[in-house]
């Protein structure tokens, strides 16, 4: 059996009347990308802030990297690297002095530190830029300066709450090579992110909802869980009005917005492309594309929302 980095069981959070997180209980592998994912609100900041030792859980027990967060949260802070929402670093001093600055913190000294910096700073990217003001550089540079930051002490356990906020696509990309290199040298990644693109490099993802974990496993397992059947994507005009005559026709199982357009999910057996186009026209659709495609990330927490709802 592989060692467990993270195990949350029962795990549950209270601000006053406010249930923040209920009762989620999940375990992530040693070199894993874990990926957590919902709407704001929905529980993943209070959740990774417990893991971190951060903040009390209300209910339940946590062990990271080894500890109970609830029993050794300054272990659990030793073992684990962390990046925030929010922009940590400081921004009016040098690359080179956040770095010495954060090694310094965990306790980096000596030799050790220029040439764990040096390291870092080759496997982020950012070589040439140490005498930069942090200030100065674009948010894609920035947010591989913090990553670099959270990892120069070699964390068991690297958490990383919605690192790419904010950040043009090519540097999203990038990002996320330097996070897959990491999972690969035995570096356990736990991300949370409101890009569902991402969420696909992730070998596991649990969404949250209301503070409940709704659903957890493979993009690819929830995929055939949460979105049976045949995806067409339609595009067109007046596609809002033709969607309530639509959804009552015998073997449509969703219709639902994606994008510029609307997703389409129904029973392989009773519709194609041709079929839906006529539905869609028929239902008041003009200029209308009809083409099949492969279910996302997005159908699948569409449908979790949905199936979650009438519990709620």
């Amino acid at each position: 059996m592989s060692e467990m980095a993270i195990e949350a069981v029962g795990l549950g959070r209270d601000f006053g009347a406010f249930r923040a997180v209920t009762d989620v209980s999940f375990s992530v592998e040693a070199g894993e990308i874990f990926g957590y994912l919902g709407a704001n609100g929905a529980g993943k900041s209070t959740t990774i802030r417990m893991l971190c030792g951060l903040l009390l859980p209300s209910r339940g027990t946590a062990r990271v990297a080894g500890f109970d967060v609830g029993q050794k949260p300054e272990a659990v802070k030793a073992a684990i690297g962390y990046m925030s929402q929010k922009f940590s670093l400081y921004l009016d001093l040098p690359v080179r002095d956040n770095l010495d600055f954060f090694g310094g913190a965990y306790g980096i000294s000596g030799r050790a530190l220029p040439r764990r910096a040096a390291e870092v700073t080759e496997l982020c990217g950012l070589g040439g830029l140490g005498p930069r003001i942090t200030g100065t550089l674009p948010a894609g540079l920035r947010q591989r300066l913090a990553l670099a930051c959270a990892i120069l002490h070699r964390p068991a356990v690297l958490f990383l709450d919605e690192p790419t906020a904010c950040v043009d696509p090519q540097a999203r990309r990038l990002f996320w090579r330097v996070i897959r290199q990491l999972a690969a040298s035995g570096t356990t990644i736990f991300v949370t992110t409101h890009y569902l693109d991402e969420a696909e490099y992730c070998r596991r993802i649990g969404l949250m909802a209301a503070g409940r974990l709704i659903a957890l496993d493979t993009p690819a397992a929830l995929k055939r869980a949460y979105v049976p059947g045949r995806v067409f994507l339609v595009r067109g005009e007046n596609l809002a009005a033709t969607t309530s005559a639509v959804r009552a026709q015998p073997g449509i199982l969703a219709f639902e917005p994606f994008g510029a357009g609307l997703h389409l999910q129904a029973e392989p057996a009773l519709w194609n492309e041709a079929s839906v186009k006529l539905a869609v026209e028929r239902a008041g659709g003009r200029e209308v594309v009809v083409e099949a495609a492969d279910p996302s990330l997005e159908d699948v927490f569409l449908a979790a929302l949905g199936r979650a709802e009438p519990a709620a």
